[in-house]
């Protein structure tokens, strides 16, 4: 397996983001080719420091890192990479990665 984990900002305006997100960007993310499944933190996000500077947390699993190349590759995945831009204006940092259990 395989995740893409994208970490969302605080942003100026979490009602708005959350309401964009919740009806337009998770549906555009789920047309993504080889997606498994897709998973949103729920509540604050916190360190053992305490509080992060982060809104929201999203996890996508696919089978395989060269299955996310592929569907970020995709039209699909250009157009949920073009939609970043209307609502994560605080900024997103995505990780990409292979993972096994141990």
């Amino acid at each position: 397996m395989a995740k893409v984990i994208a970490l969302y900002k605080k942003p100026a305006d979490p009602a708005a983001f959350d309401a964009y997100y919740h009806a337009t960007h998770i549906p555009l993310a789920k047309t993504l080719p080889g997606l498994r499944g897709y998973e949103i933190s729920s509540g604050p996000i916190g360190t053992p420091a305490g509080e992060a500077p982060l809104h929201l947390v999203a996890l996508l699993e696919f089978d395989s890192l060269a299955a996310i190349q592929a569907a970020l590759g995709s039209p699909e995945g250009a157009a949920t990479a073009a939609d970043l831009g209307n609502f994560a204006q605080a900024g997103v940092e995505l990780l990409m990665f292979d993972t096994r259990s141990v």
